[in-house]
């Protein structure tokens, strides 16, 4: 089967997630990912954890697939060249030190687009290049500096975080649209380019109504909890067992809402008849909802609500998550077998599907440096193009 990515060779300088997340996802597509490590402890989250699959962290198995592992120490003049080699034979180069890192290696844009003017090289950093660029760039400060926690969390309260790195992800997928770009101008200009993204430009974006909120029109949002600031209702509410989300986004998901709940006299009171009028009277409408819900187990509701076209679901952990994704066929986890591990690594699916060109699930994450010998004798040979 044909893999879109198959003939880019991608040198992963990248470690933690923004840069791992995005050069998988290349990988999948069939992008021959080289990912360098630094000798001994390899990329930091090897050793995060608990929990651990068989000694290795969950957290670096989550992001590092279909790819091959080299450790070079980049203070090392011999190791250098070797990571230049690799960069000279590549087609994208992604990193994530801070800025002037790579410089301090001879691995930085300049130097290599000397060498390659068709080379496209992605920066990841924390709050960019200017005068972010001694800051650490670590998604807790980003979601605290950047707002997010300012709206997460609730209403009165310190702030609160989301519960996974959810700006690393985004600046994760910025990437991969950067470098694709990038490889898209280049095929048809010879030209490489710089790509920079930053968690910090990545989070404002990534807060859409609420910064455009302030852009627009100068309203600087505050914490509602499970309350949407535009919606209602759009929120969390009790029912006889555990809670339930209701996500009424329209007038007419609203009046199906009030028939299924026996209470059709709701759509018709003045209060809630439109969506504009259902936000300022949020609280009355909160209650009356709040009673007519008692009666019956999330399930049920869940069941009679999304019969009636009405969009809600109870919360699920991440069993009933999966679960709830694979009865609806989105075939959501794929099982990796690696001849050197004692049972199939699991595997998140990319969310991606392409149908001519499918991702594909080659090889589980590499041990640390486990392909150094094949990636050395590759760039020792002048007949072959690339480096692995």
């Amino acid at each position: 089967m044909t893999e879109a990515l198959r003939d880019l060779v991608i040198v992963d300088f990248s470690r933690i997630l923004a840069g791992p997340y995005a050069t998988m996802l290349l990988a999948d597509f069939g992008a021959e990912v080289i990912k360098i490590e630094r000798p001994g402890g390899g990329d930091d989250t090897r050793s995060w954890g608990p929990p651990f699959a068989d000694g290795e962290s969950t957290y670096y198995l989550a992001v590092n697939r279909n790819k091959r592992s080299i450790a070079l120490d980049l203070s090392d003049p011999a190791d250098a060249a070797t990571a230049r080699a690799l960069a000279a034979r590549a087609d994208a180069v992604v990193e994530n030190f801070r800025p002037g890192t790579m410089e301090r290696y001879g691995l930085g844009y300049e130097e290599l687009r000397t060498a390659d003017p068709g080379l496209v090289y992605c920066s990841i950093t924390g709050f960019g290049t200017d005068g972010g660029a001694d800051l650490p760039g670590y998604d807790l400060i980003v979601q605290a500096v950047g707002g997010l926690m300012s709206v997460t969390g609730d209403p009165g309260g310190a702030g609160m975080k989301a519960g996974v790195a959810l700006v690393d992800v985004i600046t994760g997928l910025h990437a991969a649209l950067g470098v694709l770009t990038a490889l898209r101008h280049r095929d048809a200009t010879g030209e490489g380019q710089r790509v920079e993204v930053s968690l910090l430009s990545s989070l404002l974006s990534g807060l859409v109504n609420h910064a455009s909120a302030y852009v627009a029109a100068g309203v600087v949002p505050a914490a509602m909890g499970n309350e949407h600031p535009s919606v209602a209702p759009y929120e969390l509410f009790p029912t006889a067992d555990r809670p339930l989300v209701i996500a009424a986004g329209n007038d007419r998901q609203f009046r199906s809402l009030c028939g299924a709940l026996g209470r059709p006299d709701l759509a018709a009171d003045a209060r809630f008849a439109t969506n504009t009028a259902r936000v300022a009277h949020r609280e009355p409408l909160r209650s009356e909802l709040t009673a007519a819900l008692a009666g019956r187990t999330a399930d049920d509701w869940f069941a009679a609500l999304t019969a009636a076209d009405v969009p809600c679901g109870p919360i699920n952990d991440l069993a009933g998550a999966f679960g709830l994704a694979t009865r609806l066929g989105l075939a959501p986890r794929v099982d990796l077998r690696d001849p050197r591990r004692p049972r199939p690594v699991g595997q998140v699916a990319n969310p991606i599907r392409l149908s001519a060109t499918p991702a594909r699930y080659r090889t589980a994450p590499p041990r640390l440096d486990e392909d150094a010998g094949a990636v050395r004798e590759r760039i020792a040979d002048p007949e072959r193009g690339g480096p692995g």
